[in-house]
């Protein structure tokens, strides 16, 4: 599930449920304290965490596959026939195939240790980051102190993805804009302006405190999108060229970028734990077919027939997002370009309420008086928001930092942390020959390898870009 989605109203409620979610342990919880001797991992059939949950309005099971279904279906699906430009034909497909596998895998394994989780400490539902703090409080005796750090762990990568999800979208909107702009006003502004320009109305919109003045623009956002993929996916399937100058599998250098362009599109374990949550029979998320597969498999196939189509289509000249391959000169295009900055300008508000409200909850506001709290909230959106679009501006192209947000942030999120919690959780058993520890241990490896790699290439290919322009500019000049 992608991570930089656009949530509709409805996703925006979960994303505030889960991120100041407070889970306070009933009266009869049995919590062993950090330095306790007792036998841990203790099991407690008696205790079922979804008999114990009070949910107000809960979601359906198909409610619940639709919300993740929908939750996926944002601006990372534009990137996927860039990353099969990476992967190649072939490779991109089964690799697509390959990552959504291991995306879902490492979905289900939080979820279960979650379950597990709430099982021991008689916990109802936890949150993201209160697994996380739980599981080490409730595992082996060496890791317990570690457990607030876990806590604070989770939290600072989740603000960190988003955040720097907000500069992909910086990246995304000065794109169009650009395109459109030098369309009609024949214009050679650098990107660079564009961004700058930006700034403004976006310091403006993240001034909106309140989720519930944020609906019209999610609304907006969603019907923009609609636009946008209808648009697309008629210059996509339309006149399918026959294969012309395709690789099969891309080259050692490029699978880096096809890896954390597929990370990031189809990554989303942000939404899965309010999902599940609020579910009216969570015992339906898990298992064969169950809530979670369904989703991941409609996601995962969406997502890579687009990437194949997208590719197969603009071969060569595919750009890190399909929107932009559109024709500039005629008038439908125009109009999914156009939807496409509203979307994602609209957004942007919404998605920025994550980070900040974890940051501004836990780590800034506790430092402010209370009589600057109003001041102090119009200053640290202004520099949060200007934040988002210096980091897209030293990133040169919406490809490197769809690909640095894939590689650092979201393999971290998705792939690291439910590794680590299903290993402690799960220390006391890891199964014939040890096949959990293995397993893990593979996934572990995988996330190294999209980190470094991913990390690697965008410092690279960055520093290229750079020398590049310096060259451009000294020719320019001594003419």
């Amino acid at each position: 599930m992608s991570n930089m989605k656009t949530p509709s109203d409805e996703n925006a409620q979960l994303y505030a449920q889960e991120f100041n979610q407070m889970t306070t342990l009933k009266n009869n919880e049995i919590k062993l304290p950090l330095e306790s001797t007792e036998p841990i991992n203790k099991p407690d059939d008696t205790y079922i965490p979804f008999n114990n949950r009070d949910v107000s309005h809960p979601n359906s099971s198909i409610g619940a596959v639709i919300h993740l279904v929908k939750s996926s279906l944002g601006t990372g699906i534009l990137a996927m026939p860039y990353a099969f430009k990476n992967g190649g034909l072939i490779f991109g497909t089964i690799g697509t195939l390959v990552v959504g596998f291991l995306v879902t895998h490492c979905v289900n394994i939080l979820v279960k240790s979650s379950h597990e989780i709430c099982r021991r400490s008689r916990t109802p539902s936890l949150g993201f980051s209160e697994t996380a703090k739980t599981a080490f409080e409730y595992g082996p005796q060496s890791i317990k102190q570690w457990a607030p750090f876990a806590s604070v762990f989770v939290d600072v990568c989740v603000v960190t993805t988003y955040y720097f999800g907000l500069s992909v979208y910086v990246v995304f909107i000065a794109d169009s804009i650009q395109q459109l702009i030098h369309h009609y006003l024949k214009t050679n502004w650098p990107l660079t302006y564009y961004m700058l320009l930006l700034l403004i109305p976006l310091v403006l919109i993240c001034q909106v405190r309140e989720l519930k003045y944020l609906v019209p623009f999610s609304f907006s956002a969603n019907v923009c999108l609609v636009v946008t993929f209808t648009i697309t996916l008629y210059y996509v399937f339309v006149d399918l060229p026959e294969a012309g100058d395709l690789q099969m599998m891309g080259s050692f250098s490029q699978l880096p970028l096809f890896f954390s362009t597929v990370i990031f599109a189809i990554e989303g374990i942000g939404v899965v734990m309010p999902v599940e949550n609020n579910m009216k029979h969570p015992h339906h998320f898990l298992g064969c077919p169950g809530v979670l597969n369904i989703a991941m498999f409609i996601i995962t196939s969406i997502f890579t027939l687009i990437g194949f189509c997208g590719y197969l289509k603009y071969e060569k000249d595919t750009q890190p997002a399909i929107t932009i391959n559109l024709p500039v000169n005629e008038i439908l295009a125009q109009v999914a370009k156009i939807c496409v900055v509203l979307a994602v300008f609209f957004t942007y508000a919404l998605l920025f309420y994550v980070p900040y409200d974890i940051a501004w909850r836990k780590w800034i506001s506790p430092n402010i008086p209370p009589r600057y709290s109003n001041l102090g909230q119009v200053c640290a959106r202004t520099v949060l928001v200007s934040g988002s679009v210096a980091i897209a501006i030293m990133v040169p192209g919406l490809d490197l930092i769809i690909t640095l947000v894939g590689a650092l942030c979201f393999s971290t999120l998705g792939i690291l942390i439910p590794v680590a919690v299903d290993t402690i959780v799960m220390w006391d058993s890891p199964g014939v020959f040890n096949w959990r520890l293995i397993k893990n241990g593979f996934l572990f490896a995988f996330y190294l390898f999209a980190l470094s790699t991913g990390t690697y290439t965008v410092i690279c290919d960055t520093k290229g870009r750079y020398d590049c322009k310096r060259v451009i500019i000294f020719q320019t000049t001594t003419k």
